[in-house]
């Protein structure tokens, strides 16, 4: 199912005017509370009548599925960082915090958000995005995990999908929008918000605050445990409350995101400080790719090279860092930025020179080395590095990245295509995939790698249909054949079950079906 121009513009409308007053917030509690009249069409999806979270939840397929939609929500209204090294990072330091996580199950999704907002959020099916300046506000590695473990926290006791229990049916478009709206805290305009709020019972309004500050007392006590396993400071999670806290009472109105869409209280940041107490404080250095992501992040809020340049120097000139290399490294890609190639190749060298194997410094050489005409040279490293160190993902990426720019685009596609295989449901990927194929003059590649693109982001239909014209496509080879074969019988087969159910994937199975 597409969602429509008109659909587009109302989540740009809700996501993207905003998050800066509370009425937001209040704005969507109200209209999650009001009944919602909603034309449906018959290929349209909607969410059930939940009734009691303890008879009638979600299926963790549809949810999984609605998470696609949501997720295509977020991606069209705000500026998720599709950098390979960042998002190798912070899925890294999430995959340890799931699996010290004992009550965690299913799949995980965690990216960044390329804004300076202090903000993580979680929505259904385990996307969990972390803003930029969440990253850059963490003064810990173990502060930035408080928060991710608290996030992993609200979808593994499932309250995004327990805080529609009293409400009817919804198409699936509206159903993600509200989702998405609630979750960032956006609002349409002041006017609208306020007078939906003066529609609602106060009644209903204070029966979802409540159930939200049970939610925010759970993730933090499932959020601590969480921290504690995975070897950080369980005494960070309160530290990092605190102090925003700290700072919201500097500037009064200017308070930061999180605190408006997670509410800290006294009591809260007491409560947690007794339960890090079980555990006792840990001393954890930070590691050097939480430094490295923090000196990247840093680079890119400048809005000019120049800005960012006059920046790094001064802080390597008068020592005001907290870690050197890092310091370097942001210089070196603010010097990229700025087009002074063999200045910021000065600073890789350093850089490779005391770290070989850190991929973010093989990448950034590898990078210069191609702006300064040295395509060989960059292939040759980036060849040698990917079989170094295998595991590496983003080291694949920018060697088929460098291979599409030397003009062997065919190479390319081999290269993610075996990324994709171990990462699969990656939209970026696809996207990648399906510009190599184009320059590689592969048209069933192109359809096939758009259909799983489309399908990655919940679009069955039309992902079906671009997967039949690959298959239509002549000389296709017949073990290429057989694949895409499976994957459309697949897919047909997730198409028929949604029809049996009356086109209503997000209704849940028959409890003897689950």
């Amino acid at each position: 199912m597409r969602i429509t121009s008109h659909q587009t513009m109302m989540i740009r409308m809700f996501i993207g005017r905003c998050r800066r007053s509370a009425l937001g917030g209040l704005a969507l509690l109200a209209v999650l509370s009001t009944p919602v009249s909603t034309p449906v069409s018959a290929d349209a999806y909607s969410l059930p009548d939940m009734g009691s979270s303890s008879d009638s939840m979600m299926t963790l397929s549809a949810e999984a599925r609605l998470g696609k939609l949501f997720m295509r929500s977020v991606r069209s209204a705000l500026p998720v960082m599709d950098d390979p090294l960042a998002t190798s990072y912070i899925e890294s330091l999430g995959a340890t915090l799931v699996e010290a996580d004992r009550t965690a199950g299913g799949s995980f999704t965690f990216f960044v958000i390329d804004e300076p907002v202090v903000n993580a959020f979680a929505g259904p099916g385990g996307y969990i995005g972390v803003y930029g300046g969440l990253i850059l506000a963490a003064e810990t590695e173990s502060e930035l995990a408080a928060v991710m473990a608290h996030e992993i926290a609200h979808v593994t006791q499932r309250h995004l999908m327990r805080s529609f229990e009293d409400q009817s049916k919804l198409s699936l478009p509206t159903t993600a929008l509200l989702i998405a709206a609630a979750i960032l805290g956006a609002q349409v305009s002041p006017d609208a918000g306020a007078a939906a709020i003066a529609g609602v019972q106060a009644a209903a309004l204070q029966r979802q605050i409540n159930f939200t500050r049970d939610n925010e007392k759970e993730a933090d006590r499932i959020g601590i445990q969480t921290l504690a396993g995975a070897g950080h400071d369980p005494f960070a999670m309160a530290g990092f409350f605190e102090r925003l806290g700290k700072a919201t009472r500097v500037y009064e109105t200017d308070a930061p995101e999180f605190l408006r869409t997670h509410p800290v209280t006294a009591d809260r940041i007491s409560d947690s400080l007794g339960r890090a107490e079980s555990f006792g404080a840990r001393q954890r250095a930070d590691s050097l790719r939480f430094q490295l992501i923090r000196a990247k992040l840093r680079e890119r809020s400048y809005q000019r090279a120049e800005q960012s340049v006059a920046h790094f120097e001064d802080t390597l000139r008068e020592g005001r860092y907290r870690q050197e290399v890092a310091e370097r490294y942001g210089y070196a890609l603010a010097l990229q930025r700025a087009r002074r190639f063999a200045d910021a190749k000065r600073e890789s060298d350093t850089l490779l020179a005391t770290h070989p194997s850190q991929a973010e410094f093989i990448v950034l050489d590898a990078e210069l080395d191609m702006a300064l005409g040295k395509s060989t040279e960059a292939l040759a490293h980036l060849k040698q590095a990917t079989s170094l160190f295998p595991s590496q993902w983003p080291l694949r990426v920018s060697y088929a990245e460098a291979l599409m720019e030397a003009g062997q685009p065919a190479r390319a596609v081999e290269e993610l295509t075996a990324v994709a295989r171990v990462r699969p449901g990656n939209a970026m990927l696809y996207e990648m995939l399906v510009q190599a194929a184009t320059k590689a003059g592969d048209q069933t590649n192109v359809d096939r790698y758009r259909a799983e693109k489309l399908y990655v982001e919940g679009d069955l239909e039309p992902a079906i249909r671009h997967l039949e014209m690959a298959l239509r496509r002549r000389n296709l080879p017949y073990h290429d054949a057989a694949q895409i074969q499976v994957r459309l019988d697949a897919w047909r087969e997730e198409e028929r079950d949604e029809k049996r159910r009356g086109g209503d994937p997000l209704r849940a199975a028959p409890a003897g079906a689950r």
